[in-house]
């Protein structure tokens, strides 16, 4: 064995991955993306991937990312509530 430290591997999901972790609709996953609620890699045009530690990070409740040295005053909450989820939803 090697005494040289591993490399931590970040995981990458795909959408339908992702969904099943979040227990939401493949669709969802992808309307976050578009919404730029949640963060995703493009490899091309078809070819998207998340990282599961930063989606996490990216939908972790607004009370723990309020000392975020990024956040400035006046910009929108990037938070996500439970109503955007089905903006636009026609449920009849």
């Amino acid at each position: 064995m090697s005494d040289q430290p591993k490399e931590k591997r970040s995981e990458f999901l795909t959408a339908r991955q992702l969904a099943e972790v979040l227990q939401v609709s493949e669709s969802t996953i992808h309307r976050l993306r578009r919404a730029g609620r949640i963060p995703a890699i493009s490899l091309t045009g078809r070819l998207i991937r998340f990282n599961l530690r930063d989606v996490k990070h990216a939908l972790r409740p607004h009370t723990e990312q309020a000392h975020r040295e990024d956040e400035v005053p006046g910009e929108p909450d990037p938070q996500i509530a439970f109503g955007d989820l089905f903006d636009g939803f026609d449920g009849g």
